[in-house]
Formats: C-alpha cells, sequence, structure tokens
C-alpha cells in the first residue's frame, strides 16, 4: 500500500491508511452488496475520519493541538467500533467480516492511546524541567 507521501516510517500512518482503504471497501460492499446506505455512510465518514485526523496532526501548530488532533482520532475510532458492532449485530456484515474489522480498529485505538499518553508525558516532563531551571 502506498500513499501519495508514502508514510511508511509511521505505524499509525500506516495503519489508519489501510484500515481506511478496509472501510471504503466494506462501505462499496454494504451499498452494492446488501443495499445499505445509511450505516454504511455512518462507518465511512468516522473510519476514514481516523486516518485524516492523523495525518493532520503531523502539521499541529503546538503540541496541545497535536494531541488534540490525536483525541479526535481516538473518539472518531471509537465511534467506528460502535457502527462496526451495529452492522455485525443487524447482520450486515459477518462475524468474521467484524472480528477482522474490530481487531484492526482495536489496534488503532490502542496505538492512539499510546500516542497521546506519550506525548502528554513528554510534555509534562519538558514543563517540570523548564519550571526547575526558573
Amino acid at each position: 500500500m502506498r500513499n501519495s507521501r508514502n508514510r511508511t516510517d509511521s505505524l499509525l500512518h500506516t495503519k489508519s491508511y489501510a484500515f481506511a482503504l478496509r472501510v471504503i471497501q466494506m462501505g462499496r460492499f454494504l451499498r452494492e452488496q446488501q443495499q445499505e446506505f445509511i450505516l454504511s455512510k455512518q462507518v465511512l465518514r468516522s473510519g476514514t475520519a481516523i486516518g485524516a485526523l492523523i495525518r493532520e496532526s503531523e502539521f499541529a501548530q503546538s503540541k496541545a493541538d497535536f494531541i488534540n488532533k490525536l483525541n479526535i482520532a481516538l473518539k472518531e475510532a471509537n465511534e467506528t467500533d460502535y457502527w462496526l458492532n451495529l452492522l455485525k449485530d443487524s447482520e450486515y456484515i459477518s462475524l468474521t467480516a467484524f472480528t477482522s474489522m474490530e481487531n484492526d480498529c482495536g489496534e488503532l485505538i490502542a496505538l492512539l492511546v499510546s500516542s497521546i499518553k506519550t506525548v502528554k508525558n513528554n510534555l509534562m516532563k519538558n514543563e517540570k524541567g523548564s519550571s526547575s531551571q526558573d
């Protein structure tokens, strides 16, 4: 998988891009095969927003803005998990498809939580270091 900027150096970028592609394929399946148009739009929107927000965070104006973008991506990932569960429980997608998609979504959630914690911890360390030098 390649995108125009080929962000293979970042696991979060790579996995969110691959997940967005899977969500797009699932949305196509839901519309064309299942004739489902409402839930497919919801999962398509939230599932592709994850990677878009991660990509947006690259040019954050500050560390706080960076954390905010990742937090919003985390919320979108959580919402995507909700739509996936709803699609499974309403029998629009199979248990196999659900499990695979939910595992990928869960991995993104874990990566986002870890990234947010790391940035927050580094920010607090920097703040403590600069206040002790005053």
